[in-house]
């Protein structure tokens, strides 16, 4: 193992895998974890691996962890960086997180390798919830929203539940998640700008489908704000409730600085919530856009 990074100098409270839990009635640690791997899927987008205590397995489809990603140029990266879980292995000990090389903080972790040690904190949120009456779900996810999507599929395995998932990406080689849905028995169906497919009224044929064939008791999705209005019409048309997991830019994490704000309409009424309290799952109804 690797001596601490630079960024990691103020973490003294922080724990490493197989450590005692100093505060076990506490959800939310900060974790000194172990890179297992970190590897590029495809041009854009990295799949990172790591060794992380027992509480830090305990996320579920839709929380999200805030990393101190390390510096990609030599200036200290002062912000955590929000990201949702991707995959929980827990006979593994691992957690997983997919991640697009494009700000100074992924970039940060895009150079991290397998050995080094990597904090995180977490997990944090709200995710994604299942009724017991559901048996069969609708994921819709573009870009990156695949990554957070993605995890719904384990839920869904676990709760018995059937799952389409629609993937939708600039190009067929950046399309991700397609073997983590089919490994947990999900349907897929993929959409792309390169052919066409992913036309809002290709996808709009697609949705109907699935709800006259009884495919459809509810929709999640994440990613996009024309997917999103897509799915909140149906939705509303055919009594179809939702969940949408929104993306904002974070600075504490748990809800005291009030950055993370979006507006959105409850009963006619616009409000603002926090997308790291409060969500970052909502009613996709209530939302105003991705």
């Amino acid at each position: 193992m690797t001596d601490l990074a630079p960024n990691e100098k103020y973490t003294n409270a922080a724990i490493r895998p197989g450590d005692p839990d100093p505060h076990p009635d506490k959800p939310v640690g900060e974790y000194l974890t172990d890179v297992v791997s970190n590897d590029w899927v495809n041009n854009e987008y990295k799949l990172m691996v790591l060794k992380a205590p027992e509480k830090a397995l305990t996320a579920y489809a839709g929380q999200f962890f805030h990393l101190l990603c390390p510096t990609p140029d030599g200036a200290e990266v002062w912000m955590r960086r929000p990201m949702s879980v991707y995959k929980v292995d827990k006979p593994a000990g691992q957690i997983e997180f997919l991640y697009k090389c494009e700000g100074r903080g992924t970039k940060g972790m895009a150079t991290l390798e397998a050995g080094d040690t990597f904090n995180v904190s977490g997990p944090l949120g709200i995710g994604f919830h299942l009724d017991p009456a559901w048996k069969n779900i609708v994921v819709l996810g573009r870009g990156v929203g695949l990554a957070t999507l993605a995890p719904l599929s384990q839920l869904a395995a676990e709760n018995g539940v059937g799952v389409t998932a629609i993937l939708s990406a600039r190009k067929s080689d950046l399309v991700m998640s397609e073997d983590l849905f089919e490994e947990l028995g999900a349907d897929t169906v993929t959409v792309v700008d390169e052919d066409g497919s992913s036309d809002v009224d290709n996808v709009e044929k697609i949705l109907e489908g699935l709800i006259a064939d009884g495919k459809a008791d509810a929709f999640f999705t994440c990613g996009s704000s024309r997917l999103l209005k897509l799915m909140q019409v149906l939705g509303k048309k055919y009594d179809v409730p939702g969940q949408v997991a929104m993306e904002q830019i974070m600075v504490c994490g748990v809800g005291a600085c009030y950055v993370c704000m979006r507006t959105f309409e409850i009963d006619g009424e616009q409000t603002l919530k926090r997308v790291c309290r409060e969500g970052p799952v909502f009613n996709m109804q209530e939302a105003v856009g991705w």
